[in-house]
């Protein structure tokens, strides 16, 4: 009834507006007599982990720069010959494409052309596999590469702004695909594609990409595509781009590129851990 309540309320609240307000706040200034008290108390209301952070506290100057922080080298150490997560997560759904469509929650599913804004490219994604990683207030929150590859795309689709908890994920149909998010795509090393797809949420200031100015919540609701010619070659590992705030990641890679390995639905996952074989290295360690 809670979860019900608040969709209803947050489907006529400007949250477009809310979420660029809140992002304005989390750029202001922190005096640094307060920085250590402000990043040490979130980290205890939200379960944080300031002792990861690549900078002293003190150096954040706004709660952004905190939110948006690097890590200390080797704290995320990323496994070789692997498809890896690309965040810090909890696993909110995994599977195989079957008829186009991707699982959201128990009794919900949604088309997999929808989420990607193209459904000739979705067909190429049939039989091969996907996962939804849930970031909340507490992860570090920058996106990284999963595989070696090759960005040919990239791809603002505009939505609405709905939260992506469990709550919202229940009670809101097609949410993934309804809510605005990026779409990079990423031909592996060794053959196959896989879809990154970064999605926007309530009080998420913006989702950003460290390649592109392409960015969620923006002013001009338009899609807006870039190709890349040549495309931007990446390992796993390297940064994507970063939330500015909590949101969630869909990984949905072609069998031609390997094959995302099952998960536990509310499992943690750590930004570069294995979630995953790659085709070229399954195939050689079985002959």
């Amino acid at each position: 009834m809670v979860g019900r309540l608040l969709i209803l309320l947050l489907s006529v609240l400007p949250t477009h507006a809310l979420s660029r307000g809140a992002g304005w706040l989390a750029t202001r200034t922190v005096p640094v007599g307060w920085r250590v008290a402000v990043y040490r108390g979130y980290s205890r209301i939200f379960g944080a982990r300031p002792e990861e952070a690549e900078l002293p506290l003190e150096q954040y100057p706004t709660l952004n720069a905190f939110f948006t922080r690097a890590l200390k080298p080797g704290v995320r150490p990323v496994a070789p010959n692997a498809m890896v997560s690309p965040v810090d997560a909890a696993v909110g759904a995994y599977g195989i494409v079957e008829a186009g469509t991707l699982v959201q929650a128990k009794g919900r599913t949604y088309s997999l052309g929808a989420l990607l804004g193209n459904e000739a490219l979705a067909q190429a994604f049939e039989g091969g596999t996907y996962a939804t990683l849930y970031l909340a207030p507490k992860d570090y929150h920058r996106i990284h590469v999963p595989m070696d590859g090759r960005i040919t795309q990239a791809t603002y689709v505009p939505g609405a702004l709905w939260p992506v908890n469990v709550a919202a994920v229940t009670h809101v149909a097609d949410l993934f695909a309804v809510n605005e998010r990026i779409v990079v795509m990423l031909d592996g090393a060794h053959g196959g594609r896989m879809a990154i797809v970064p999605v926007g949420a309530t009080m998420v200031g913006m989702t950003r990409l460290v390649f592109d100015d392409l960015h969620t919540n923006a002013r001009r609701r338009e899609v807006q595509q870039r190709q890349y010619d040549p495309a931007i070659a990446v390992r796993a590992g390297d940064q994507l781009g970063h939330f500015e705030f909590g949101s969630t990641v869909v990984l949905v890679c072609t069998a031609t590129a390997g094959v995302i390995e099952p998960l536990t639905l509310g499992a943690t996952v750590r930004m570069g851990q294995r979630i995953g074989g790659l085709a070229a290295h399954e195939s050689a360690g079985r002959r």
